[in-house]
């Protein structure tokens, strides 16, 4: 038998390791127009995605990396901020992906819905 604590910290992993899965689609679909860090963030939160500093900013940096997001650094109202945007191959990547979880997620909610305990 698991105990209540050892239950706790398994769901803890596993419900990390389905989030960091979701992540990107996640971030991808909040920058088809440019923001910066903290306005992501925000707008991940208001819609029940959190996700930490330190977690966001080399996500961030990793996308732009693989030529997925492009940057610019702009100094508007406030201190210079660096703005994320969807590449052209980004929003490609984007719209795959969002297909592929369309379909993983009508497949996986039939699965629940035909095995609930």
């Amino acid at each position: 038998m698991v105990t209540n604590g050892l239950h706790n910290a398994l769901n803890g992993k596993l419900d990390s390791e389905l989030r960091r899965g979701v992540l990107v689609l996640s971030v991808l679909s909040q920058l088809r127009t440019a923001r910066y860090g903290y306005s992501l963030r925000q707008a991940l939160a208001d819609q029940g995605m959190t996700i930490e500093e330190g977690t966001l900013y080399p996500l961030l940096r990793r996308l732009e990396s693989q030529g997925l997001l492009l940057s610019e650094w702009r100094i508007e109202d406030g201190p210079p901020r660096r703005y994320y945007k969807l590449s052209p191959e980004g929003s490609q990547h984007y719209r795959s992906l969002s297909e592929t979880w369309s379909t993983l997620a009508a497949t996986v909610n039939r699965l629940i819905a035909e095995n609930k305990m």
